[in-house]
């Protein structure tokens, strides 16, 4: 049975049309996997009871031939996103036991395409951090190791848990959150692909809010095919939700295998840093030349502005992170400690209940607010960010298809390598932000293995709302590179 485990969305949505199995057996199966694995702390809450319910549900919809696109297909969904009936706590002490009586708009899209829920899965608190580390259920563990070593290692963050129970085959496909970096960099530490859509792709509506202007909802998965089948139940427009675009989803399957034959392809001279892991930088060389090597035209770009971008975006989340988490107060839900009067509840509450990584994020947002900084820090940000957005306009201006640079500046790192210095971890985000701060859309996928043996994955920037193109692109190097699946050790 466990076999079942180790197949794509595509396949599995294959045999239970045959008829090879059904979705209890491919439930039951991941169920067990999920289970052998606590090691790794992907899951924060398991929903098996309501698995078997849904996978029967898939079963009888299916033998009916009433079946959705994703019929009986195990998914486990991110702990941002609000699941009714069933707790969502983004993973901080602040909500407690939230149990929310309404369901995400992405979620409910799922649900009425036929997935299962399998549990809810770790993630940094309130999605604020890059290695997962920042939980108050713990740190997710890799299920990667260096060669020859037992060091636990991060899976990337924010949407570690969403990796992690990616590439150790404990659901099928993940939901995920990118804000700057959250989706493609736990992709890349994991060998799995993760897309971040355009923003507005995707509704925001019932998913805990980080920074507003910067968060999109995204799939990760297995390969580059399972990531377009699940992106296209979980795009479309919302009218819950203000900042969705009304514009029709496209079949984002029948993109990948198309041709890239003329395509022009721009790598960005900015994008190659001082001091880059020569690893890294041949990574990037045979991306391009697997994407030559299939028709494409390489150019060279400039996109004079992203040397600010990680700055103006350290600048910009954080604000939209103060205004956020405002409502936390213990007043309506969640934590609430006690206290001589209001305002010391207040403090006692959200000293208690926030980690510190999200107090220094509150903080560094509240005092770029304040009455005399605003103008030097906030706005000023929101200035360069608009530069940053006319870069890849006028990139794409000049008739470039897509960008392409490398994912992460290196492979994952050990549990508490970077935790002491906060500059160290965000630079993580390098190479992804400036995709937020444009609110363009970049996939992650796994493109080779760096020299001790971990996953290393090439990003590709698209123009918005042109996911197609990236999951074309993306399936060549895929296609180029094969399929990397972690050995078993837990």
């Amino acid at each position: 049975m466990t076999d079942l485990t180790s197949m794509t969305i595509a396949e599995a949505r294959a045999g239970l049309a045959k008829k090879s199995f059904t979705a209890r057996e491919l439930t039951d199966a991941h169920l067990a996997a999920i289970e052998a694995a606590r090691a790794l702390n992907a899951y924060v809450l398991e929903t098996p009871d309501l698995a078997r319910e849904m996978a029967a549900e898939a079963d009888a919809r299916i033998a009916k031939g009433e079946g959705g696109p994703l019929a009986g297909i195990p998914l486990g969904i991110k702990d941002l996103f609000a699941t009714r009936d069933i707790r969502t706590t983004a993973c901080s002490k602040i909500l407690g036991n939230f149990i929310p009586p309404y369901e995400s708009t992405i979620t409910s899209q799922l649900w009425r395409d036929g997935a299962v829920l399998l549990g809810k899965l770790n993630n940094d608190e309130f999605a604020m951090g890059s290695s997962n580390e920042t939980s108050c259920f713990g740190p997710v563990t890799n299920p990667w190791r260096r060669e020859g070593s037992n060091t636990t290692l991060v899976p990337g963050g924010s949407s570690g848990g969403s990796a992690s129970a990616v590439a150790a085959q404990l659901c099928m496909g993940a939901t995920a959150t990118d804000t700057g970096g959250s989706i493609r960099q736990p992709a890349a530490f994991t060998a799995t692909v993760g897309i971040k859509p355009t923003y507005g792709r995707c509704s925001r509506w019932g998913i805990v809010a980080f920074a507003s202007s910067l968060d999109q909802a995204g799939p990760i998965a297995r390969d580059v095919r399972d990531t377009a089948i699940l992106m296209r139940s979980m795009a479309g427009h919302d009218p819950k939700d203000t900042t969705s675009v009304d514009i029709a989803v496209p079949d984002y399957e029948a993109a990948v295998g198309k041709s890239v034959k003329g395509m022009k392809i721009g790598i960005p001279k900015e994008y190659r840093l001082d001091g880059m892991p020569a690893e890294i930088e041949k990574l990037w060389s045979d991306g391009a030349a697997w994407l030559k090597a299939a028709g494409a035209e390489l150019v060279e770009v400039s996109l004079p502005h992203t040397k600010y971008a990680l700055p103006a975006y350290y600048i910009v989340a954080p604000a939209e992170a103060s205004s956020n988490l405002a409502r936390y107060d213990g007043v309506r839900y969640g934590l609430r400690e006690q206290a001589k009067n209001i305002i010391e509840m207040y403090e006692n509450t959200r000293a208690e209940g926030f980690g510190a990584e999200v107090r220094r994020r509150v903080l560094i947002g509240t005092y770029v607010l304040s009455a005399g900084y605003y103008d030097a820090y906030y706005l000023r940000a929101q200035k360069v960010r608009t530069l940053i957005k006319k870069d890849f306009e006028d990139c794409f201006a000049k008739g470039v298809t897509a960008i392409l640079t490398p994912a992460t500046p290196s492979a994952a790192f050990g549990v508490g390598e970077k935790g002491d210095d906060p500059v160290e971890m965000y630079l993580n985000d390098i190479f992804t932000v400036t995709v937020n701060m444009a609110g363009l859309p970049g996939i992650a996928v796994p493109a080779g293995m760096d020299a001790q043996g971990l996953p290393l994955g090439l990003q590709l920037i698209g123009r918005a709302f042109d996911e197609e193109t990236l999951f074309s692109l993306g399936g060549v190097i895929e296609q180029a590179a094969g399929r990397f699946t972690p050995p078993k050790w837990w």
